[in-house]
């Protein structure tokens, strides 16, 4: 943590608060191991996340997008299920929520739910290149 505040707080990097405050939330949500997921690059501007999500329902998942942070959230309905007798409960029936932080530019294109995965696929639009001439003007 001392690096990245170090590195941060140079005087040549100005206006990068937000990027610290996004290293530290990926840092934390690094470190959350439920439910197990893949990043894949998908070409050159092209990425999925595919979380494993089996037994959730696609009414029981909810996928938001605020500012760069992606959020994927599961919660069961438990509600008539009061009635199961397990003889063995390996499968997770915990709730989740997993958050990412996108890089500027990249959109999320669509998501799946597909054979107890769920697969969020981003793009990253191909941008022109823009060079701004600033005026300089006399006192």
């Amino acid at each position: 943590m001392t690096t990245r505040t170090i590195l941060f707080d140079s005087p040549f990097l100005l206006g990068f608060d937000h990027t610290r405050a996004l290293i530290d939330r990926a840092a934390k949500a690094a470190a959350e191991s439920y439910p197990p997921y893949n990043v894949e690059q998908l070409g050159d501007a092209a990425v999925r996340i595919s979380l494993a999500v089996a037994g959730f329902a696609p009414d029981e998942l909810a996928i938001t997008l605020e500012g760069r942070q992606l959020t994927i959230a599961g919660k069961r309905d438990e509600a008539g299920k009061g009635e199961q007798a397990f003889l063995h409960r390996g499968i997770a029936a915990r709730g989740f929520v997993r958050s990412f932080v996108l890089a500027d530019g990249l959109e999320v294109a669509e998501a799946r739910l597909e054979h107890g995965l769920l697969h969020v696929d981003m793009v990253r639009p191909e941008q022109e290149r823009q060079v701004r001439r600033i005026p300089i003007t006399t006192g």
